[in-house]
């Protein structure tokens, strides 16, 4: 009889239940998640897909960062990608213009600035010669200046970008261009796309990991490494390079792995049964992520740990071991790719030259933060050539646009101390190894280095290019989104075959 009114109780449960908004509800976030899991479970477009790797659905779908083999011939197996955030001046690094010194201080002509807009500049600013010295080094002649004298040392392991160019000018909608292929909110950043076409081969760390110096993170916020609409397993993973690499990476005392083991297999077996009942893609991404944290533990302080490093390493990259700088991430970032790590992003604050103050010239401040980065991404590029790594990991630099070759008059002011205003018709990126030839310049820039004026490339065509070398036709690498195929380069971009090896 007890047994009998269980189940009638039972039975008159889950009909109210039916009939709750709460229910209702839920049904309806099913209905929705199981939509979204179409794209995971039958594919992306014509992109990178279970049915063309091979791979289980099922394995892909538990563990969506296990590798997959690339669709086509990959040359990088890896990417770091470093980000200098505010944009440093081309005027003064790579593109040399002794023609922009001869009218230094002189007013700008009209044809520079009819139907240009500016972040600040107004009316007629005066132009503001190269504040540093330029000279040819290399087998390749190309011109670096003195405020890199190591890199000047390695002018035949890169290949320059000269003629750069993007519709946006100011910082955060440029910085989302740059890193996501759209200047809007909510796209997946190319870390994302790369961990989400490629998986990455060390099972206990992120495949894409984010590390940030100089005190902020760029203008854009955590959305230049987000995964926009692809499950939130592919996002960037900010470590730290001082004090815990990860917050919360210690268990609280007196929990045991063993029993730390234990409440995550409890934890995860009621995900399952929620993602059998609701088939919310973010159930399976948040069990992933459970089991990620537990692999962590083990693995994370070991790679992020630089004190061991040789003596002769730390001197290479100027590293001090316990502050947060851009150096021990460069070494890091090392450190990561050689654990197999797919996607190392480092985020640079400090580059935003207006002259508006000393740290902000043109001539102290911009000096000052290359003596900060010089050393160590030219430590990088030698280390993970000794270490036979810069074959098959593409490293690329770069900011989101560049700098004037006018004065900045803030306003109509002159400002006190010397700086140039963004600028986005021209500026130069580099990248090095991964497939790509090495002691190349390609693109140029008229007399002053304000526009392209010789194979000009843009945002996407950079993105094609970092994709191809990866292994993917970016024409062809698409997720399924809201009724359409999505893609990093959206409906733009062309490979830069003249850099490639």
């Amino acid at each position: 009889m007890q047994s009998l009114d269980r189940m009638l109780a039972e039975f008159a449960k889950q009909k109210l239940e039916k009939q709750t908004r709460r229910h209702f509800l839920m049904d309806c976030v099913a209905k929705v998640g199981g939509l979204a899991m179409a794209p995971l479970m039958f594919g992306c477009g014509t992109g990178t897909s279970a049915g063309s790797t091979g791979l289980n659905l099922s394995q892909r779908d538990l563990n969506p960062l296990s590798p997959l083999p690339p669709p086509y011939g990959a040359k990088a197996k890896s990417i770091i990608y470093l980000h200098m955030a505010g944009a440093p001046s081309q005027l003064e690094l790579f593109d040399y213009k002794p023609e922009l010194a001869k009218y230094h201080n002189q007013p700008a002509p009209q044809s520079l600035l009819e139907g240009k807009k500016f972040a600040f500049i107004r009316g007629t600013p005066n132009l503001l010669g190269p504040q540093a010295n330029f000279s040819q080094h290399g087998e390749s002649g190309a011109w670096i200046s003195d405020f890199m004298p190591h890199f000047q040392k390695l002018a035949d392991e890169v290949s320059f970008l000269k003629a750069v160019h993007t519709d946006q000018f100011n910082h955060g909608p440029a910085q989302l261009l740059m890193q996501t292929g759209s200047a809007r909110l909510g796209r997946p950043s190319i870390g994302s796309w790369v961990t989400y076409g490629l998986g990455t081969e060390n099972q206990n760390l992120p495949g894409f990991v984010v590390l940030t110096s100089g005190g902020k993170t760029p203008d854009a916020g955590k959305s230049v490494w987000g995964s926009g609409f692809l499950p939130s397993v592919y996002q960037g993973v900010q470590c730290r390079s001082k004090g815990d690499p990860v917050l919360y990476l210690d268990d609280p005392v007196g929990m045991s792995r063993n029993l730390k083991k234990n409440v995550i297999d409890a934890i995860n077996t009621v995900n399952k049964e929620e993602f059998d009942a609701y088939g919310d893609p973010e159930i399976l991404a948040r069990i992933n992520q459970y089991e990620m944290a537990y692999r962590m533990q083990i693995e994370v302080p070991e790679v992020m740990n630089i004190n061991d490093e040789p003596k002769a390493v730390h001197e290479l990259y100027g590293t001090n071991p316990g502050t947060e700088s851009f150096a021990n991430n460069c070494l890091l970032a090392r450190k990561l790719v050689e654990k197999g790590v797919r996607f190392v992003q480092l985020y640079d604050w400090g580059w935003d030259t207006h002259g508006t103050d000393h740290d902000g010239s043109i001539d102290m401040g911009l000096r000052n933060k290359c003596r900060e980065m010089d050393r160590p991404v030219s430590a990088l590029l030698l280390d993970l050539k000794q270490r036979g790594m810069l074959e098959d990991t593409l490293v690329v630099w770069g900011g989101e646009f560049g700098r004037t070759p006018m004065q900045e008059n803030r306003e109509g002011k002159t400002q006190s101390f010397l700086g140039r205003d963004h600028h986005g018709d021209a500026f130069t990126m580099w990248m090095a190894g991964g497939g790509i030839k090495p002691g190349v310049t390609y693109g140029r820039t008229d007399d002053f280095g304000f526009s392209g004026i010789e194979d000009k490339v843009s945002v996407h065509d950079i993105h094609a290019t970092i994709l191809h070398l990866m292994g993917f036709d970016h024409e062809e690498f698409t997720y399924e989104f809201q009724g359409r195929p999505f893609r990093l380069t959206d409906v733009e971009g062309e490979l830069i075959n003249k850099i490639l090896a």
